[in-house]
This record gives C-alpha cells, structure tokens and sequence, in this order.
C-alpha cells in the first residue's frame, strides 16, 4: 500500500474541526482543579501589573508637582511591591502548569500505547514503525503545551484585555476609542495569515514523519546497508527527505514570523496616533502628562495580550495537525476484539476444524480459499508447500491475529469469534518466524510467556530446547543482557530462546513456524528429542522446509493453490507419489 512507503505523505481522514480539540477537554478536565488554581494566580498577578500606570499616573499629575516627596517614596514602594507581586504570582502559575503539562503528555502516551497495543496486525503491516513512533513521542510533546498552558494563557490574555480595558475606561474614554482602533486592521491581516498556516504546519508533520520512518528502517537495515554498501544511495536518499523537510519547515515559519511583527507594528502605529490625538487633536489641557503616560503604557499592556493571543493562536494552528494525528491514531479501529457477549472458552483440549474458511489480506485477492479440515486434540499436524501458499497465514487464522473474511474456525467446538481473545491466546503457544529478542536479561526474554514463572521452570524450559548449553557459558548465564532484537546472538540462539519462551507458557495447542530454520543439524537432532517430549498431549501445527523435520507428525498437509492439495502421513503421500515426494525427494538428492 502506498501509506506503507516512507516518502508517502500521509492524508489525514477527515479536516480538522473544533471537535478534536473538545476531545482534548477529556485530558484537561483531570487536572481542572489545578487549572483553575493556576486561573486565579494569573488574575491576581495580572491585576497587580495594572496598578502600576495608575501609580505613575498619580505621581506625574499629582505627587511630583505638589513636591510631596514622602507621597512619593510610598507610591515607589508601592510600584515596586506590586511588580514584586506580579513576577512572584506568574512564576507560582508557570510551575503549576509545568506538572499539569507532564501529566497531560503522561495520559496521552498511556492511551496510544495501550491502543497500539489492541490494534490489528494489519495496522503495522500498512505503516513504517517511524511513522507510528513519532505520534507517541514527538506529536504528544509538541501538544502538551497546547493543552495545558495554551488553554490557561489564551482564557488569562482575553481577562487581561478586559481588564486593562476598563482601566483605560476609567482614565480617558478618548484615548480609549484611539487604541482600539488598530483592532479592524489587526483581524484582516491575521485571517490572511492564518488560512495558510495550518497547511504548512500540516505539510511539516508529514515530511517529518517521513524522514523519522526512514531513518528508523536504516537504523534496523543498517547491517544490510553495509553488506550491500548501500550507504552513498542511502545517504543521498536522506538528504533528500531532510531537504524536503526543511524547506516544509521554513515555508511554515515564514508564515508563523508575520504574526509578531504585524502586531508589534499595528501597537506602535496605536501608540503613536494616541499622542498626536492627545497633543494635537484634543482640547489644549483636556490630557494631562500623567494621562497620557499611563494611557500609553495600558495601550502598550493592551496590546501585549493580544500579541500572546496571537502567539497562542500560532502555537495552536501550529500543533493542530499533531492533534490530528494523535486522534486519528486512537481513533484507528480494533477490528480484532472480543465481541459483544463473548464467553472465556474455558481450559480447551485442543481440538481444532475450518469450516469452508476464505481469507483475504486485500479485498477481492484470496490466500486461502473453502478451506476445510478438522484436526483432533493432542494430534500433530504439519504444513508444508511452497513460499507464499498460505502455511503461516493459516496457523496465524487460528489464533485470531486476522479476522475470517468468510467461514468459520472452531476450538472444542466454539467459534473462535464468539470466545474472548486472552483466554484463546493465553492456551496458545505461538513460535513465529522472527525470533524478536527484547532488550533485557535472556531470564526475561523467556519468563515473558509466563510472568510468574521461577527461576527452575525457565531453565528446565531451556534444557528441554537444548538453550542451557550455549546459555550457561554466557558470562553471567541467564542473567545475561542482550540488545533489542537480540544483536549479540546468533539466528540459532535466538531461535532456542523464542523456542523456550513457547514451551514455558505450556500451551494447549502449539504452533511452530519455522521454529529451527537457524539451528544447525548437531542441535536440530538434540532438539527433536525435546520437541518430541513437547508435542506428546498437544494439538501442534508445524511449518517447516526442511521435510526431514516432521516426518513423524500424524498428518501431514500440502498447501498449495488457496487450499489443500494433498494430506496423509509421510508413508501415504509418499506412495502417492504427488506433489510432497517430489518435494521430498527433491530435498534428499
């Protein structure tokens, strides 16, 4: 698919509307007690920076002329402890919204984690993983501020226009009218502003995702790079998503620079007209030096929050399409859930029939069509037949990874569909292609089928899978750490530890998917031992390539042309000479 490329911008689903950020209010209202604690302080320290040009006012028309120097000293302390108060009160606010910002990044991460955790494998077999990683880390941090000091600031600079309008009110009507003014001009230059910010912002986010998906595939590809000194290709590959970031980002900006100055200019032009109104215009001695100072330096302070609220609004259109990616990530579908009303399936046997199954990874193009075979519980069944047939998808059906697109799977004689998903998966051993190591102690990476498993019941585990052996000569054995993904060992190492993890969670029906395709023939002979041991009792359906491997499964199945071509013992299909003894025999010349 073609989200699936790195240099694919994604589209969003739907145009942003203002009831994503409604949605939002369900992380703000967690902390609103605090938010409001943190709405009067700012008040209170806004309210304390207003009486200032009030004192100046006082001093210039009054206090100084009349030459009352005592007045005077006061109205200075008073000036000072008023600052005093403001800067105190505003850095009392900004910690306060510092927790409630962290918290609020805290809840949103734990929502996409949680959700990524339930989405389908279909979701990451669309996307590049950088694509889904940069939603989690850099989108939350860059709307944390949004929604926490975003909110507070943009509700706090609209009550400071408020307020310093009814002071201004109060000192001259006039000059009042004169200030407000420039608001007309201000509106038209910043609706011509904003209708391309949001999509340069948008443009940004894409690109960036771009280039953090890249670079997350040749951070994992980087052996293969080397091998195939790819690294000049790669490179210039790079370059050319940076440079196209780049360029998204300064267009963006470019934007994003109007606002301050347009502001900071309109305010200048205010301030300017307010003193040749009140020289020039108006009656001599109608605006006193007290006045007119105290107007200008609240026409100053008028326009400062309105410059924030500019900043903020920036700020908000800026993030908006992070906003929307977050939600369209939780809003992505759990196609694969339990369904309503769906019952614990109990402690199975693991007895196990498709019913006429067809599945589908796209629409209209079918794997596996009008499959139908039942399997009894403790018998072992082996698939064989070539790439791409339909083998992993048909193991992978049975634990419900992927949703039937018609028929029906049964366990004990349920549906698979109407049982809940843990209580299916958590009596399912499932041994996939890739080995995935985790990073931690190799202890760990076994024990995670089974948390509460001890120390004992690992290693017996191991043993059984012939891993102790290669294990305990690590020098500090199972307390050994290993990288993510497990780069410090071999394929057959890997392959020995996931086997382990299999066999410690004791399923009741087992699924080996090429589970020794990196193991050597020495340790192969010594495993088959052990998964002997392991197949006795259980349901167990193995993938393999290597034929000698599952000679002595009760029922072997060739799959081949969306369903089942041929199914017997190893003797029977042999004697039949079809399509499983020539590939047997292929194998033995």
């Amino acid at each position: 698919m073609a989200r699936n490329k790195y240099d694919v911008d994604e589209q969003l689903e739907t145009p942003f509307d203002f009831g994503h950020l409604k949605r939002s209010f369900k992380y703000i209202k967690k902390y609103r007690s605090k938010m409001i604690l943190s709405l009067m302080i700012s008040i209170l320290a806004a309210i304390s920076g207003l009486i200032g040009p009030l004192i100046t006012q006082r001093a210039l028309d009054v206090t100084i002329p009349k030459g009352r120097i005592g007045e005077l000293a006061v109205l200075a302390v008073l000036l000072l402890l008023f600052t005093a108060l403001s800067i105190l009160l505003g850095n009392i606010r900004a910690r306060i919204m510092t927790v409630v910002g962290q918290d609020i990044i805290f809840d949103i991460r734990e929502d996409l984690f949680e959700h990524l955790q339930k989405l389908p494998f279909t979701y990451y077999d669309d996307r590049p993983h950088g694509k889904i990683l940069i939603r989690v880390i850099n989108y939350v941090n860059s709307v944390s501020d949004m929604l926490s000091n975003g909110i507070i600031n943009f509700i706090m600079e609209i009550l400071n226009m408020i307020f310093i309008l009814i002071f201004m009110l109060i000192v001259d009507v006039r000059l009042t009218l004169v200030a407000l003014s420039g608001l007309p001009l201000f509106m038209a230059l910043m609706f011509a502003i904003k209708k391309h910010q949001r999509k340069a912002w948008q443009d940004v986010s894409n690109k960036s995702s771009n280039m953090n998906a890249y670079l997350q595939e040749n951070i994992v590809g980087a052996r293969i790079t080397q091998v195939f000194t790819r690294e000049e290709e790669n490179a210039g590959i790079y370059d050319r998503l940076n440079t196209s970031y780049r360029k998204s980002w300064m267009n963006a900006v470019k934007y994003s620079n109007l606002v301050w100055p347009t502001t900071d200019n309109i305010s200048t032009l205010v301030r300017a007209a307010m003193f040749a109104v009140g020289l020039l215009l108006l009656p001599a001695g109608t605006v006193s030096l007290g006045t007119l100072a105290a107007m200008t330096g609240y026409a100053s302070r008028f326009w400062q929050p309105i410059m924030n609220l500019s900043n903020i609004m920036n700020n908000f259109i800026n993030n908006i399409a992070y906003l929307e990616r977050i939600f369209e990530t939780l809003d992505e579908p759990v196609t694969i859930t339990d369904k309503q009303g769906a019952q614990d399936i109990g402690e199975i046997k693991g007895q196990v029939s498709f019913k006429d199954v067809t599945f589908a990874y796209e629409e209209g193009i079918n794997v596996i069509e009008h499959l139908s075979f039942d399997v009894k519980a403790g018998e072992s069944i082996a698939l064989v037949g070539p790439t791409g047939a339909g083998k992993s998808t048909i193991v992978s059906l049975i634990s419900r990874f992927y949703d039937l697109t018609d028929g029906v799977i049964t366990v004990d004689g349920k549906d698979i569909s109407e049982v809940t998903l843990r209580s299916l998966r958590l009596q399912m051993g499932i041994m996939l292609q890739d080995s995935f190591i985790f990073s931690g102690t190799i202890m760990d990476n076994i024990r995670y089928s089974k948390l509460d498993a001890s120390n004992d019941e690992v290693v017996r585990a191991a043993r059984t899978v012939c891993a102790d052996r290669f294990i305990s000569e690590m020098e500090n054995g199972y307390d050994t750490e290993v990288n993510e993904r497990g780069s410090k060992l071999s394929g057959g190492e890997k392959q020995l530890i996931s086997f382990a993890r299999t066999l410690l969670s004791d399923p009741k029906i087992l699924v080996l998917d090429e589970a020794t395709s990196s193991i050597d023939a020495k340790t192969e002979a010594l495993l088959q031992q052990g998964i002997a041991e392991l197949l006795k009792g259980r349901t167990s359906f193995i993938i393999a390539h290597r034929l000698s491997t599952i000679r002595n499964c009760d029922r072997i199945m060739y799959i081949d042309g969306k369903g089942i071509l041929e199914s017997g013992t190893h003797d029977e299909l042999m004697e039949k000479r079809g399509a499983y003894y020539e590939l047997y025999t292929s194998q033995s010349t």
